[in-house]
Order: structure tokens, then C-alpha cells, then sequence
């Protein structure tokens, strides 16, 4: 009988272990967790907790109670410009990321999948399975080990907010800053009053993020009581290799994050998707080909527009804003899930 032994028992992890049952019921899958419980611990709550589905791909929408409301409105901030987006309904989800992954885990256990709670795996050695996914988050555990940890990063820091005087239910507002990344205020429980507010650099600048959180909160006057704290690092685009001898590498280990916006939930859903297919029909071979072909478009933009940025900012910083208000707008209509209102 095939073995499948998953490192992580998160989004992607969970995923790969269901399309591996879906598709497959006679293969042994093993999800090796290193937190107590499934969902409901510290890394079940990250950043952001905004959720879109792309038109390509219509799966893994939530059940009602692993979310709080869906997103119906975007506002963006370029410098001095607005721009609003509406989203059509059943696109777009303020998670409550926890409850998700824990609703992943009763469908995996429910399918036939073990899954080992508290058991840290520390080194491939500790794994005997034909094939091994890592779904380890980032940095990635097996690549560290391997010297593969490769591709570009980001960082953020949050605060959750309670009683907030910005809690919009079906809203969120991100803040471009020129250079070096942005700012975010999500909605989350409608009962609390909560919302998520942070801040997203691309690379390590060296910049003090609670900081310049803290002078973020000042200037736009949010209000309520800081009862979560998160951040860390984001995997930006593609992270490969995506495929190491029998290992396959899935989530924040290999599809990264959308590079315009920082989301990483349904790339993590997605790969650990195809990568169960793949196995599960005998066809490892071809997960490489088939993630690339996923995403390569987001990363491509993502690196014409990076350099043509960075001469813009060393000709005019407002030309560089310009820039970046021509690459939001692009990127909205590549998604073709947002209607730009004005």
C-alpha cells in the first residue's frame, strides 16, 4: 500500500490529504501536526484572514460557520486616490481561519485519514512514507534542511482591534506605501466590534513594523482594544522548487501568495489539491507543470512591474504611485472578480 506521510496539518496539508481520499481511498495518508489541536491554535490565526476565490477555480468556499461575513466592498488607497471595487457575492469571505482548518480536519478524518496531533516533525529522517508533503508553512521545515529555501519573502505585523470605530462588516481598505509595501484594515467578528489592521513590507527593510503600525493608527484615528497580536513571514509568488525527489512541496512551501495582494489561502488549498490528484493517479511527475501553469501569470506581472517601480521612485516618488494605481487596476481586471466603481 502507497504511504503519504504531510508535514503540517494546516491548509494546505489538509487539502492535499482530502483530494489524496477523494480521489484515491486504498493510499495511507498521515498528517503529522505539531500543535495540540487542529485549527484552534496559535498559527491558526494569521494575518489577514481575507479570503477570495478566482473564477478559474470554484472550490473550497466555506461553510457559514467558518466565516464572518462575505466581502462585498474593496477600497484602495494610492497616495491622495481612492479607488472602490465592488465583489460579486459568493467571491470573497472574512475567514475565521481557525474554524476552517478545524471543518478540513473532520473532513479528513472523516474520509480515512490519521491524523497525529503534538508530533513536531523535526527531520526527514523521522519519515518513511513513498511520498512526503510539505505543508510546513514558512520558512519551510524539509527545505531548510535541504538548502532549497529559495524565493522571494515578505513580512508582516497585526493587531486584532476590539470595539473598533473602522469595523465595517462587508469592507476592507488596504494603503499603499509607495516603496516597501502596505497597510490593511479587515473587518473580523461582527460581535466584537473587531478589526484586523496591518502592515505588509516586501523583503526586510529594516523598518520597526509595530511601529509604523502604531503611527498608522494614529493618523487614520483607529480606535478599540488590541486583544490579538500576529505576524511573520510571506512567502511572495512561487516559492520552488515546487517538487524535490519524492517530495512535494505545497502551500507557503511552493505556491506562496498572490504578489499584488499578499493571499495565500486558496493557493494553499489549490496546490495541496493538485498535488493529491497527482498522487493519487499516479502522476507526480506532472505537479510541477500544473502549479506553474496555475500561477505563472501573477508572478510574471508581478516582475516586469517590480524593476519599472523601481526607476519610476528614483525618477518621481508620485510617478512611481502612479505606477502602482495602473498596476492595482490591471491586476483587478486580470482577476475578473472586481467591478472598479470609481
Amino acid at each position: 500500500m502507497t504511504k503519504v506521510d504531510i508535514i503540517g496539518g494546516s491548509l494546505g496539508g489538509l487539502s492535499t490529504a482530502i483530494s489524496i481520499k477523494e480521489q484515491n481511498k486504498s493510499i495511507d495518508v498521515i498528517v503529522h501536526e505539531k500543535h495540540k489541536k487542529i485549527g484552534y491554535n496559535h498559527e491558526g490565526r494569521r494575518c489577514g484572514e481575507a479570503y477570495s476565490i478566482e473564477k478559474e477555480w470554484n472550490r473550497w468556499t466555506p461553510r457559514k460557520k467558518s466565516y464572518y461575513d462575505e466581502i462585498r466592498r474593496g477600497i484602495i488607497y494610492i497616495g491622495e486616490k481612492k479607488q472602490e471595487y465592488t465583489i460579486k457575492s459568493g467571491i470573497a469571505y472574512i475567514l475565521n481561519r481557525q474554524e476552517f482548518i478545524s471543518q478540513l480536519g473532520k473532513q479528513a478524518i472523516e474520509l480515512g485519514v490519521e491524523i497525529q496531533t503534538n508530533h513536531k516533525i523535526k527531520s526527514l529522517s523521522n519519515l518513511d512514507g513513498d511520498y512526503i508533503i510539505d505543508a510546513s508553512g514558512c520558512p519551510s521545515t524539509i527545505k531548510r534542511e535541504l538548502n532549497l529555501n529559495k524565493g522571494l519573502k515578505g513580512v508582516t505585523y497585526q493587531q486584532t482591534i476590539e470595539n473598533s470605530n473602522y469595523f465595517i462588516s462587508d469592507t476592507i481598505k488596504i494603503y499603499y506605501i509607495g516603496v516597501f509595501g502596505y497597510y490593511w484594515i479587515f473587518p473580523r467578528d461582527p460581535k466584537k466590534k473587531e478589526v484586523n489592521v496591518g502592515i505588509g513590507v516586501v523583503k526586510d527593510f529594516g523598518y520597526n513594523l509595530k511601529n509604523l503600525l502604531e503611527e498608522f493608527k494614529r493618523k487614520q484615528n483607529i480606535t478599540g482594544e488590541v486583544n490579538y497580536v500576529t505576524g511573520g513571514l510571506v512567502p511572495v509568488g512561487l516559492q520552488r522548487p515546487f517538487k524535490y525527489k519524492n517530495i512535494l512541496f505545497v502551500g507557503d512551501t511552493s505556491a506562496g501568495s498572490f504578489p499584488s495582494s499578499g493571499q495565500g489561502i486558496y493557493r494553499a488549498l489549490l496546490s495541496g489539491e493538485v498535488a493529491g490528484k497527482c498522487i493519487a493517479h499516479n502522476q507526480v511527475h506532472r505537479y510541477p507543470y500544473i502549479l506553474n501553469k496555475m500561477f505563472i501569470k501573477w508572478d510574471v506581472m508581478y516582475k516586469l512591474f517590480r524593476p519599472i517601480n523601481r526607476i519610476c521612485i528614483n525618477i518621481n516618488p508620485n510617478l512611481a504611485l502612479k505606477m502602482l494605481e495602473y498596476w492595482i487596476k490591471f491586476n483587478a481586471k486580470v482577476s475578473h472578480q472586481f467591478d472598479i466603481k470609481k
